[in-house]
Formats: C-alpha cells, structure tokens, sequence
C-alpha cells in the first residue's frame, strides 16, 4: 500500500485499543489485581502505568507503581511511566472552527498525546471500533497545538489534549490518558447507530460535566 500524500487523511484503528481493555471486556466479579506483581487493589481509585514498549495501560499497586515508574526516579530507561492525577481546562483557547475543521476528524471528541516510543504526536477519536487513530500530517495540528497552553505543559505517554465540539464551542482540557481511554471504552459500549444514539451522547455530556468539576483552571493554576 502506498504512503498517503501530505494532507490527506487515512484512519485505522489504533494499537492503543489495547488500553481499553479494562473498560470494555466483560469480566466475571472478582477483586482487582495488580498486574505486575498480583497483590489485590482494595482501591477502586489505584495507579495506572503506562507500558511504553506495548501501548498498553496496567493497573498497579503502590509499591509496584514507585519501583517501576521511570519518570519518578525508576530504572533508568525503563519502559512504565505512572499515569498523573491532575486535570487542567483552558477557557481562553483559541482553538476555533477553522482550527477544528483542519482536524477533518469526523466526530466531536478527539484527544492527542506524544508517543515517546515514535517519537511524534498521536491523535485520535473515539468510534465504534474503539480508539481510531486520524493519520493527517502533522502540520495539520499545529494551529489546534497552538491554540492552548495545556499543548505545552503536556507530559509524553502519560497526559493527553482532550478537545470537544458541541453546538460550535469547544472545550479544551488536559487529562491523564487513561480519562481518555476510559471516555472510549464507554463511548464504545453505548453506541448505537450512525451517531453513537441518545445513550451515548447523555454519557458523554455526563463524562464532560464531571471533567468540568474536576478540573482546574490553567490560567490561575501555575505551571504544574
């Protein structure tokens, strides 16, 4: 198959479907484990790490998530990052509809995360399929990237840009990037039909307000 030309736009589903996994998969009732060493996860609220070798999310104890966690003084060139806690909104975005159509994104919510691993920017949206990935030329996101200051602060593998359309404004936060997996495995097991269905646009409003109590407001927060 030959390479796409510069500015067209080529979708598949992602490898980091694989995150979603805990969100989608029916599961018989049982305590959560770590999946590193087995210990029970009596919190319902324990930490994620991100396997940057398989794109993957795993859940963690505490000791686990401090030995492994390379970003917090882990082995060095380790490959699991532990996932942050914190979630910061821009209401002063600049991100307008010129700037979301050059997205070309067929839906109201994407998000983008650098992959350290490939060295560049991922964005993708949720969908039926799961996390499908938008293949456009990087150049296409630079005046979305540009639009916000979260684009800056934005940690690789771990945070992710999550941007909604609805009624021509946008929202803007920036969130750990297992709230991104989780906003598309839900979004995957509510929706029906052409346009996800009521179901699925209820959870979604509810998803955002709760985003919305959660977040705080860059402009007054410093720099993290």
């Amino acid at each position: 198959m030959s390479a796409p030309q510069a500015g067209s736009v080529r979708f598949r589903p992602s490898p980091e479907a694989r995150g979603l996994r805990r969100f989608t998969t029916p599961r018989t009732p049982r305590p959560e484990q770590c999946e590193l060493c087995g210990a029970p996860l009596a919190d319902q609220n324990h930490r994620h790490l991100v396997d940057t070798e398989k794109r993957a999310l795993a859940c963690a104890c505490g000791p686990c998530a401090q030995l492994l966690d390379r970003s917090g003084g882990g082995p060095r060139g380790g490959r699991f990052r532990a996932v942050p806690g914190r979630c910061l909104s821009d209401p002063g975005h600049l991100i307008d509809d010129t700037a979301w159509e050059q997205l070309r994104i067929p839906v109201g919510v994407a998000f983008f995360f650098r992959n350290s691993a490939l060295d560049r920017l991922v964005a993708l949206y949720p969908s039926p399929a799961g996390a499908t990935e938008s293949e456009l030329d990087p150049s296409s996101w630079q005046t979305v990237l540009a639009g916000t200051r979260l684009a800056e602060l934005m940690e690789p593998d771990v945070e992710a840009l999550l941007l909604r359309r609805q009624s021509g404004r946008s929202e803007c936060f920036l969130v750990p990037i297992d709230v991104c997996y989780e906003l598309v495995g839900r979004m995957r097991l509510h929706w029906q039909g052409f346009d996800g269905g009521a179901e699925a646009r209820a959870d979604l409003d509810a998803y955002f307000t709760h985003l919305r109590d959660r977040a705080r407001d860059v402009q007054g927060s410093g720099r993290p």
